[in-house]
């Protein structure tokens, strides 16, 4: 059976966008260095799976519209064992949640980070 291992990002600020994940997910950084020629790449996440944040050093503002262009990133689902404390957390750090939905298989919210980058927060019960 195959498992995604990871998902890798742009960012404008890798290590400020890693502390804020890891405090409103609980993760590590599993890795952090020198991206592709240049640049830098943080890999947030816990032992099994993680979110690599990458910085070519020069961001620039994105203008598609993610689900209308093909291969633009639609949102990064996180699952949590206790949604309330999550969405506790993440309003308390300032985000705004919307879009809360209880369908099968599970209940779920979602919030925009500083990037731009839509995170859906899901619970299995």
């Amino acid at each position: 059976m195959a498992r995604l291992e990871h998902v890798n990002v742009t960012v404008a600020d890798p290590d400020k966008t890693a502390a804020v994940m890891c405090g409103l997910f609980d993760w590590q950084v599993r890795w952090a260095g020198k991206g592709m020629q240049t640049g830098r790449t943080v890999h947030v996440g816990d032992k099994d799976s993680y979110v690599a944040l990458f910085s070519y050093g020069d961001p620039v503002e994105g203008v598609q519209e993610s689900y209308r262009t093909r291969g633009g990133l639609n949102h990064i689902a996180v699952v949590v064992e206790d949604l309330e404390a999550a969405e506790a957390r993440i309003r308390a750090a300032g985000y705004v949640t919307e879009n809360h939905a209880d369908y099968e298989p599970g209940r779920r919210f979602y919030f925009t980070e500083e990037n731009g980058i839509e995170i859906e927060v899901v619970w299995y019960g």
